[in-house]
């Protein structure tokens, strides 16, 4: 496969089914952001965390390659039919999600509750994790986006929040894990 094409050199790029659109449009700034995500995810998994996690990451990342080569699928020429479309591309479904509902339940049972919002940090290894979660949020910001110009499937749009509900909630395991301080953000009283 040749790294270079010298198609794109003049702005523009091709969807799945060889749709050219600038690289400025929304739905190429939603697949790319979900590269950026899956970035970050690498960068958490390299991280000296528990092996679990570590799998569980590269399971997501593998979904968001999936999740992301929808984004870049002309939805014209998809025709979505038994999980996969007509370009024999994978879709996200419901399982991918339950799976991260039960990683959310499971780790949620060993933490305490929450009283307040947190802060980001305490390690840089928590910090990572929810660089992750707002890239992840703004990844879903502009799936949202998209979703009201050209349909986006519904699986997409919950994988991305249940993706940012488990950031935040690993964050929070991460922290507990290696013994990090939680900083509680209390508003401060008006006088």
């Amino acid at each position: 496969m040749k790294i270079y094409t010298k198609t794109g050199d003049k702005g523009s790029t091709s969807l799945f089914g060889g749709t050219r659109v600038p690289k400025h449009h929304i739905r190429i700034e939603s697949y790319g952001t979900v590269d950026e995500l899956n970035s970050h995810l690498g960068l958490l998994r390299d991280q000296q965390i528990n092996s679990h996690y570590k799998t569980v990451l590269a399971k997501i990342q593998d979904n968001l390659f999936t999740l992301g080569a929808t984004l870049a699928t002309d939805p014209e020429k998809a025709e979505l039919k038994s999980g996969k479309s007509r370009l024999n591309i994978p879709m996200i479904d419901h399982d991918s999600i339950e799976f991260l509902e039960n990683e959310i339940d499971e780790m949620n049972d060993v933490l305490p509750p929450m009283t307040n919002f947190i802060l980001p940090g305490g390690h840089q290894t928590v910090s990572f994790c929810h660089i992750a979660r707002c890239v992840c949020r703004r990844a879903e910001r502009l799936a949202v986006a998209l979703n009201e110009l050209e349909t986006v499937p519904g699986d997409v749009l919950t994988y991305l929040n249940r993706l940012s509900d488990y950031l935040f909630v690993l964050a929070r395991k991460l922290s507990h894990d290696l013994q990090a301080e939680e900083i509680k953000w209390v508003p401060k009283k008006l006088d």
